[in-house]
């Protein structure tokens, strides 16, 4: 459809005024300009709202969306107009100005359904480097031996007609039950350099409530567990162990 942007950037807020700067400044200073910025709120009181307000690209504004992260994400894609979705939260900002040039360059080349990147850790004050990225197999990301990192993750928004949305009964692997269903049907292309910058804090969903969320990673990986049994056993084996060290902690 006409006037359509190329990308549809969804940021879930919720008193993050004192992350989001780093997080407009970076959607902003892309080389590429056919951008909508989505803002998803759950009802900020720390001026979250304003620096919303300030942001001059084209933007929507969903505003004191309740129900959980999940739901929160599900409603931004809902109020996407963009040919590729992408989920940038307050905790996140882009490597380089050049990222989403380069990401679109990547889907009008190879026709990908979705595209993935690398992510950068930014741990007091330092990043980390990367994981290194090997080549997508279903097989190795349904036992735990290979990561797909959120911030660097887009996709056509058509995809989600297919294989659904965010599962928003989940609280922590809902965006690996999502690549689960995705990756039977079809492999990302991947780009091997750092797309996204994800800064660890104490705040952060994933530092502060491992074991949960390592908990509800097993059930969701059981739910597949018959697209890939062998790998699936293989996962057990790696849960028992990290769960073990997390008790230890």
């Amino acid at each position: 459809m006409p006037n359509e942007p190329r990308f549809s950037i969804v940021t879930c807020t919720w008193n993050s005024a004192a992350l989001l700067p780093d997080t407009l400044a970076s959607v902003r200073a892309q080389s590429c300009r056919d951008i909508e910025h989505v803002f998803v709120d759950g009802g900020s009181v720390d001026g979250t709202l304003a620096l919303v307000d300030a942001h001059p690209l084209p933007k929507r504004v969903l505003r004191d969306v309740g129900g959980g992260i999940s739901r929160a994400m599900n409603q931004g894609i809902l109020a996407a107009r963009g040919e590729f979705v992408a989920h940038l939260h307050s905790d996140d900002y882009y490597a380089a100005p050049d990222v989403l040039e380069q990401v679109a360059r990547c889907f009008d080349e190879t026709g990908a359904a979705w595209v993935v990147g690398q992510v950068q850790v930014l741990k007091d004050g330092h990043l980390l480097a990367p994981h290194p990225m090997h080549p997508f197999s279903y097989r190795a990301y349904a036992a735990g031996r290979a990561a797909i990192a959120h911030p660097a993750v887009f996709l056509r928004r058509a995809v989600f007609a297919q294989v659904g949305m965010f599962d928003e009964r989940l609280r922590y692997a809902m965006d690996i039950d999502l690549w689960l269903r995705l990756g039977e049907r079809m492999a990302p292309v991947q780009i091997e350099r750092p797309l996204t910058v994800f800064r660890e804090h104490p705040g952060s969903a994933s530092s502060a409530n491992k074991i949960l969320a390592r908990r509800e990673e097993f059930a969701v990986r059981r739910r597949y567990m018959g697209k890939a049994p062998l790998a699936f056993t293989i996962y057990c084996l790696r849960y028992l162990k990290r769960m073990g060290a997390l008790r230890l902690a």
